[in-house]
This record gives C-alpha cells, structure tokens and sequence, in this order.
C-alpha cells in the first residue's frame, strides 16, 4: 500500500517577472500547482510584488491559496524570501521594496540587511543559502552562519533556511550540511525547489533568459545555465522522496502557508 503523501506548498518561485529570470507566467504557476494538488503556492519574484495580482486572479479561479511574498536580494548578505502574514506587513514589503527601487538605477533595488529589518515586523523569512559554487566541501559559505543567526535573533518563531535537492551532485551532504546549521542557528529547513517554470519543458527558454542576461549565446552561457531541468513544480510525493531524510523540511511548508493569512482581497481603495 502507498503511503500517503505529505501536504506541501511550494514557497521558492520565480515568475517572469523576475526579468530574464523566470519561463512561466504566474498563472501557468498558479494553475500547475492546483493541478499537482499543492495546498498554497508563493510567488517570490525578486525584489518585486508585479506578479501577485495575476497570481491572485488565477488563484481565485483554482481554488489554490496563494502567499504573496517576494525574493528580496540584499547588496551586503545573502537573499532570503519575505513572506507577510498580515495587511500591515504587506504594507511594509511594499515600502521596503520602493526603498529600494528609489536609491537605485532603474531596473534596480538596492537594499540591505537592515533596512529589511527595520521592515520585518509580521513578516516571514526563508532565508537562501549560498549557491553552489560559493560553497566548500558542500558546507555553507564560512559567512553564511553569521549572517543566519542575525536573522533569527531580530525574528525568532519567524526565521527558516531554506533547502533544495535539485540532483546537481551532492545534494544529500549539502542537505545535511543544512540541516545541521539548521539545527545550530534555530532556523527550521524548509524544502523548496527553486521554482522558474511551471513544467520541465520550459527550460529552455529559461536557458535562452540566462543566456540574454548575461550578453552570451546559450553554448557560451556555460555554467550560468542551471544543470538540468529540476526547477520546475513537482508533486508532494516526489518532494517527500527528495527530503525523505528531513520529512519535516517538506510539513513546515504548509505549517509556514497557514501562517501567511494575507489575501490582497483585504485590499480596497479608501477615501
């Protein structure tokens, strides 16, 4: 007899717009992730909330809950996702972000870690680790904890890691590599796929993104072009194979969706 799956929600997704980033529009993300049976979806585009109000409509039409939120890339630490659990802290993403967008040039956001938390009242944190190459011996960068353990003491009960099994090579030592600055830091691992595109046969044209955004064509693109297809949506059942060793990785996602309870429904013009 199969066992039953766990609930999960994929809260790491890039839509395109995130510029030359994501291969999907918010509602093709939406609409796969009612279709896999997934409890909530987040769309997380950087330093950007463009999306959500196409996500928002799709969501109302399948019936999937959606958690707004966005990936937020700081100029002097690693990213992190910032979920907002109420009106008043989607309020405050959406000033951080303007912050941001009006110290820089166009096409830019420049913020740093303290101006998220001086905006970090109610919000979430999934906080990213290092990429790949940034990584020694498969353990974070030497950095990395620092920066982890400054989020959770500004925001105890609402700091996570975020973790991945993208079938890159190494991922079980990576992983446990996480899990146990997890452990250390008191910020719980979360499962995430790195979300760019609803189905695997948009990869590429996610490659062709990458390549554009770095001035090159895709067979010179080399190791900016993700490793294979992996960063697409997939079932619960397969992610709960993917974190077997951290069957909790995967539960946290829901437990984490519950607590976001902002809807832009909440939103109405006031005179």
């Amino acid at each position: 007899m199969t066992a039953t799956p766990p609930p999960y929600a994929e809260l790491q997704v890039t839509s395109n717009f995130s510029f030359l980033e994501g291969a999907a529009h918010p509602e093709e993300l939406v609409a796969r992730a009612a279709g896999l049976g997934h409890k909530a979806i987040a769309i997380t585009d950087r330093n950007t909330l463009a999306g959500v109000v196409r996500a928002h409509l799709a969501a109302r039409e399948t019936g999937i809950r959606l958690v707004v939120g966005a990936r937020l890339d700081f100029t002097d630490s690693a990213s992190l996702l910032c979920l907002p659990t109420n009106r008043a802290s989607y309020g405050k993403l959406s000033q951080l972000i303007t912050l941001g967008r009006r110290r820089a040039p166009k096409g830019e956001c420049h913020l740093g870690l303290s101006d998220f938390l001086a905006y970090s009242d109610g919000q979430i944190a999934i906080v990213i680790p290092p990429s790949r190459n940034r990584l020694a011996k498969s353990h974070p960068a030497k950095d990395f904890p620092a920066h982890l353990r400054r989020i959770v003491a500004a925001m105890p009960g609402r700091s996570y890691l975020a973790g991945q099994n993208l079938m890159e090579g190494g991922d079980q030592r990576r992983l446990a590599a996480l899990a146990a600055l997890a452990n250390e830091s008191g910020a719980p691992l979360v499962a995430t796929n790195d979300v760019h595109y609803h189905t695997p046969d948009r990869r590429d044209a996610q490659d062709a993104f990458t390549a554009i955004r770095h001035h090159r064509t895709v067979a010179r693109a080399g190791y900016r072009l993700f490793a294979n297809a992996e960063r697409h949506l997939k079932p619960a059942d397969e992610m709960a194979r993917l974190f077997q060793r951290w069957p909790e990785a995967v539960t946290r996602t829901t437990e984490i969706a519950r607590r976001c309870q902002f809807s832009l429904d909440e939103l109405v013009y006031e005179y």
